[in-house]
């Protein structure tokens, strides 16, 4: 798939929506940041939007007729949520290696058919546009856990406030804040980088019980403002609240292990290691009030990594070297899940079990998106037909 350039082979890569972070992603790769992609075309309803590409760039209307024309060895999608899994499929089906903006799908079981074609065709290469990943604070956050540092984990608090929006930015795009159009609010769109990372580094809850309020903040008909607990079959719990309406914001995350607390806020890891396992010493000391003597550890990261650009590369490197992917896009189900757990919950006020009933979650979700105020026959998103998008739900 790729094709031969004066300094090796490269990766001819087309963007479906030139969106705000359609047009970044394009300026990143025009710009060179991700070596080896060359931005060959371009598909948005927007005739506008392509305007602003070289010429080089070949230009389409809809997403079937880049994926249909001999332009591109890859896409990247970047429209609207309902979008994601109807483009990805015709893609993959279609010979094509495609990377998904975040979150790949609006429920686990709309984003199943992409699954399925993803794992129908493993000669294609299937990313996610999880940045943070790339991200070194979190990567060595991850290394202690796997390395056994902290030792079984105990506790897990993420307060992820920092996402503060305002009313401008929602009423900036008709498909935004709605149930038809987005499919929901702060969950799918700002966190599904923080809920990946929470997978990624915790693995998945059994159990979640989520309080979500629905523009409690602005004028939307979704959630902006959430707080959810979770539970894990070995005892584990964890908080995470989050909200697109406070300012300032905290972006503030402890694990608590037996072998101490990591603290990650702002560019700074800090680790109070413990030095005997909390448990052992709550057995064994023959103090009352005494606790663990303790060290601590600071780690302090000058940068976030590559983000967007890294992701873009190993795409590249996955696709004409076989570099194992950094976010491989059948896992992107695992935060949608953790977004409709949490929604579910809250909707049914009471504590849902993973994995979840996808019967159960649709029963509340179609009523909801029935009862948009979004009409897309008024603002078409246009890159995909009506006959390749389907239906909400399913």
């Amino acid at each position: 798939m790729a094709a031969e350039g004066e300094q090796g082979t490269r990766v001819r890569i087309g963007v479906v929506g030139v969106g705000s972070m359609g047009a970044a992603h394009c300026r990143t790769i025009q710009d060179g940041k991700a070596g080896r992609l060359e931005l060959t075309a371009a598909a948005d309803h927007t005739p506008e939007r392509l305007d602003a590409l070289p010429e080089s760039v070949a230009r389409f209307g809809t997403a079937e007729e880049m994926i249909a024309s001999t332009t591109v060895d890859a896409i990247l999608v970047a429209t609207p949520h309902f979008d994601h899994v109807p483009i990805g499929v015709a893609a993959l089906e279609a010979g094509l290696h495609v990377l998904v903006e975040k979150p790949i799908g609006v429920h686990a079981w709309h984003t199943r058919p992409l699954i399925d074609a993803a794992e129908a065709h493993p000669d294609r290469v299937f990313a996610a546009m999880f940045n943070q990943r790339t991200d070194p604070r979190y990567i060595e956050l991850k290394r202690m856990i796997s390395a056994g540092e902290l030792g079984a984990l105990r506790r897990l608090n993420w307060i992820i406030t920092n996402w503060f929006r305002t009313e401008a930015y929602y009423q900036s795009g008709g498909w935004r804040a709605t149930w038809a159009g987005e499919g929901g609010g702060v969950l799918l769109n700002q966190c599904p980088h923080n809920l990946d990372l929470w997978q990624w580094l915790f693995g998945m809850p059994d159990r979640v019980r989520g309080f979500c309020t629905l523009g409690r903040f602005h004028d939307i008909e979704v959630e902006d403002d959430v707080t959810a607990y979770l539970e894990y079959e070995d005892g584990t719990t964890g908080v995470f609240i989050t909200t697109t309406g406070e300012a300032p914001g905290t972006n503030r995350l402890e694990v608590v292990g037996e072998h101490g607390k990591v603290v990650l806020e702002g560019s700074e890891l800090r680790f109070t290691r413990n030095a005997q396992p909390t448990t052992e010493f709550s057995r064994t000391s023959p103090e009352r009030f005494g606790a663990p003597a303790t060290t601590d550890i600071s780690y302090r990261f000058n940068t976030n990594g590559p983000q967007h650009a890294g992701i873009l590369q190993n795409f590249a490197d996955a696709i004409l070297d076989g570099a194992p992917l950094i976010a491989p896009g059948v896992e992107g189900i695992r935060s949608v899940e953790l977004a409709n757990a949490m929604l579910l919950s809250s909707l049914e006020g009471e504590t849902v079990a993973l994995p979840l009933d996808g019967e159960r979650f649709l029963a509340r979700f179609d009523p909801l998106v029935r009862g948009s105020c979004y009409d897309p026959s008024a603002t078409p998103l246009g890159t995909v037909s009506d006959d390749m998008a389907g239906s909400f739900s399913r």
